[in-house]
């Protein structure tokens, strides 16, 4: 015999709950009748429909790519900055320039200004966190490197911090974008605004576009 059933849990053998809805066709992109339980179809639609968006945006994807590979190419480094996930993202570029992405060539200057723990609380404990990028930048940039800032919301303090830092340095920036821009909008030389609203969608799209970027480097210094 059944249990008493839980607040919230559909009783058994109750129709409404149990009738099949129809679903999301990432083929189609219709989204009536969706079955919010079916998480998976849903976020892999809104993935397809945020990476097909990025041609919308080509000319600054070609110019941000331009900038990374002169950068690079004139002694430069990239201080790549980022919060939770998108500080993963830039760990993730700065190990694919210092390491390799694909094929052989030569070590390439990347700095992820999250990956150090013990310098991040530091700052973050003796200046406030708004500042554990921009007390960075200050400290280990010189001219001709280049700040990447990844941030799907475009409102993190520590960001803003960063980017003005940039710029009081008179360094070129590039910032990777999501959902509207936020207070970011505008603050870089470059930046990517990848279309749509939603968050995980935009980091994915980062992704894409640093890989991009990696691709262009494999050619250039290959």
């Amino acid at each position: 015999m059944s249990g008493p059933t839980l607040p919230g849990e559909p009783a058994t053998g109750n129709r409404e709950h149990s009738r099949q809805t129809p679903k999301n066709s990432v083929a189609s992109g219709s989204g009536g009748g969706f079955d919010l339980r079916m998480t998976f179809e849903k976020s892999l639609a809104d993935t397809v429909r945020t990476l097909e968006s990025l041609s919308r945006i080509r000319p600054a994807i070609d110019a941000a790519g331009k900038l990374v590979v002169s950068t690079l190419r004139g002694g430069g480094k990239l201080l790549i900055c980022g919060n939770g996930g998108s500080a993963a993202e830039a760990a993730h570029f700065s190990t694919e320039l210092v390491g390799r992405f694909d094929g052989d060539r030569r070590s390439l200057p990347a700095l992820a200004l999250s990956s150090d723990g013990s310098l991040v609380t530091c700052i973050g404990n003796d200046h406030g966190y708004e500042h554990v990028f921009a007390r960075q930048i200050a400290g280990l940039s010189k001219p001709g490197d280049l700040v990447v800032a990844i941030t799907s919301s475009g409102n993190s303090p520590n960001i803003l911090a960063a980017l003005r830092e940039a710029k009081r340095l008179g360094l070129k920036s590039l910032a990777f974008l999501g959902r509207g821009g936020g207070k970011a909008k505008g603050m870089a030389t470059c930046e990517l605004l990848v279309p749509g609203s939603r968050g995980a969608s935009a980091q994915e799209a980062h992704l894409f576009l640093i890989h991009h970027f990696c691709e262009l480097v494999e050619t250039a210094f290959t």
